[in-house]
């Protein structure tokens, strides 16, 4: 713990020391959970992801969805300078031989990216598992914590077979989770940072002094590995807090806060952007 502690101070002092070059992190991103939302009409989706100058989107992978309509969203996407990445994951995912699931997308990712030409392929993977809800993690967390790990890894190798980065959604708090295993020891946070291309974090508070301190482990974790973070923010109505999301608040509160958490880490190499979850409740967020 001393020697994290000695790199975070390390990390932040140099942040401290870095000249603005003018070129502010720009990566804005969104999840986009409802494919079936551009199947119905896509040019609306566009129009809304246009408006709100996001230029990175999460979607969702559902094999209902026909390949080619993929395609055809992937397409116009790009168009207007927005990234892709194929969005998939579950709890269920890191149970006994949950990892066939992830087989079976990076089976239909395989088949799609080969089947597709290049401004149709998508840019890269991003997981969303959350295995704190699935029920081992109460009753085995270790075991829990080992499946995540070794399903990320998997992923990792996947991705790489693909030619793909691999991203993967977080919580704030993975830097509390304690790990030691066949895969080492540390937290939790810090493994899953060095084992992938970059994490977005689920940075859920609606004030931008929270979101500043709650990222600030993984900010330092990120420059340690030569890594990149997003930090992410709620929109929708929720049942944990009024201080998780910005559903009271509306867009205009958050586009401040959320200039100001960028305002505080442009200077750092690891700070990438920000997300917003998601574009249902983005779309129906009071102004």
């Amino acid at each position: 713990m001393l020697m994290f502690a000695m790199s975070l101070m390390l990390a932040f002092s140099q942040a401290e020391n870095v000249q603005a070059s003018g070129d502010a992190p720009d990566t804005r991103a969104t999840w986009l959970w409802n494919p079936w939302m551009f199947v119905e009409d896509e040019a609306a989706v566009l129009s809304f992801l246009e408006q709100k100058n996001v230029n990175k989107v999460y979607i969702q992978i559902d094999r209902d969805v026909p390949k080619n309509t993929y395609r055809s969203f992937v397409t116009q996407a790009h168009a207007r300078g927005i990234a892709v990445f194929a969005l998939d994951g579950a709890p269920s995912w890191v149970a006994p031989k949950g990892y066939t699931n992830q087989n079976r997308l990076m089976d239909w990712l395989g088949n799609y990216q080969s089947g597709s030409t290049d401004p149709a392929r998508f840019d890269g993977i991003h997981l969303d598992v959350e295995p704190y809800l699935y029920s081992g993690w109460n009753s085995k967390r270790a075991a829990t914590v080992k499946s995540y790990q070794s399903l990320l890894q998997r992923a990792a190798a996947s991705s790489l077979q693909l030619n793909l980065p691999l991203e993967a959604d977080m919580p704030f708090w993975f830097d509390e989770i304690p790990y030691q295993n066949t895969f080492g020891s540390g937290l939790l946070a810090e493994w899953v940072i060095a084992n992938t291309d970059g994490v977005t974090l689920m940075a859920y508070r609606d004030s931008a002094p929270m979101i500043i301190d709650i990222v600030k482990n993984e900010i330092a974790m990120a420059e340690k590995y030569g890594k990149q973070v997003v930090v992410g923010v709620e929109t929708g109505i929720t049942d944990e807090g009024s201080t998780i999301t910005f559903a009271e608040e509306g867009e205009a509160f958050m586009n401040g806060q959320l200039d100001k958490v960028a305002a505080h880490y442009s200077a750092y190499p690891s700070y990438e952007g920000i997300a917003i979850h998601h574009v249902g409740s983005w779309m129906t967020l009071k102004p």
